[in-house]
């Protein structure tokens, strides 16, 4: 019997021939909604799901008796009921490792932009309102030298540090995770209490992924403990960091800036205060968004349920369910 997988999202031509060696294959590649008629009538034959960005219910799951692998374009598993997943013996796959750098990228990018107010001054530029020398109105605030508080730190969390410590000098501190003695070797960096990375730091970047634990985790009562000249970059997830809470505190100068590149509701909606505050970067989720890393994110997708579904061990396994076969 052939098996059948249901993919989704943005699959290069390649990507679905590779497929098709193997499976039989329905792809659906504007779905908007798991309630899609098609979709629903596919799922009820499929195999292995392959794509992105689609919330998996146990009603869904309910529809899909014949599932053994969902395999997933993205690092991030808020999207799916894990526990559920694995009491039903469905193996859940994931891209870590090969979006590492660029992401990191992106959060060093939202650290240097919001510190040197770049989109703001660069905006002043396009729009003719350069018509003196720039003076300190329009300063912004060093990074070299800087402290780094990185709240999680997994493996972007730590590309991130070592472009801080070992690029611009900066005394990395982290929290939110076990104690990594060969990394405070390698950048100096100190496993610290919360409040005292939230007291300390000049820059406070979100790293940790979205669960029931995080969710709001930087509320009122978080901001109010950063410095006044502190900078927080969020590029988790939108729904770890409370943004009422967070425009206020950008509002009052509880703290000076934010990088932003995930939000409450994506796509931010067009009269959010966030998108009219200067001392806010606000991007459209692209932490990981080059040619080349989705390119390598969809691969190892492809990768991971080929072999799941021929009952060997995938590359980037997320849950511990031993492949069917």
């Amino acid at each position: 019997m052939t098996k059948r997988i249901l993919a989704f999202g943005r699959l290069k031509p390649h990507h679905l021939e590779q497929l098709r060696t193997h499976f039989h294959v329905d792809y659906f590649d504007h779905l908007e909604s798991a309630d899609d008629p098609a979709f629903r009538e596919a799922l009820s034959e499929a195999h292995g799901l392959l794509g992105a960005s689609l919330p998996v219910t146990s009603e869904l799951l309910d529809d899909a008796p014949h599932l053994e692998a969902i395999s997933s374009i993205s690092v991030g598993v808020d999207n799916y009921p894990v526990d559920e997943l694995t009491r039903r013996n469905i193996l859940l796959c994931h891209t870590p490792d090969v979006l590492t750098e660029t992401t990191a990228d992106t959060g060093f990018l939202l650290i240097m932009a919001s510190a040197r107010r770049a989109v703001e001054l660069a905006n002043m530029v396009k729009q003719g309102q350069w018509t003196s020398s720039i003076g300190e109105p329009h300063f912004g605030t060093d990074v070299h030298g800087k402290t780094l508080g990185m709240i999680g730190f997994g493996r972007i969390g730590q590309a991130i540090a070592r472009r801080g410590a070992l690029g611009f000098g900066m005394q990395v501190l982290y929290t939110h995770a076990s104690p990594k003695p060969a990394l405070e070797a390698e950048l100096g960096a100190t496993h610290c209490e919360f409040d005292a990375l939230l007291e300390q730091s000049d820059f406070v970047c979100v790293n940790v992924p979205l669960t029931a634990e995080t969710t709001g985790l930087i509320d009122a009562d978080v901001l109010k403990r950063m410095k006044s000249s502190a900078i927080l970059i969020n590029i988790a997830r939108g729904k770890v960091v409370d943004e009422e809470a967070l425009i206020e505190a950008l509002s009052s100068g509880e703290i000076h800036a934010a990088g932003l590149d995930v939000f409450a509701q994506e796509p931010l909606p067009g009269d959010s205060p966030l998108t009219r505050m200067d001392n806010v970067v606000t991007l459209p989720h692209i932490g990981s968004a080059t040619h080349e890393t989705r390119e390598a994110m969809a691969q190892r997708a492809v990768d991971n349920v080929i072999a799941a579904l021929e009952g060997q061990q995938p590359p980037s396994p997320y849950n511990d369910v031993t492949p069917r076969g």
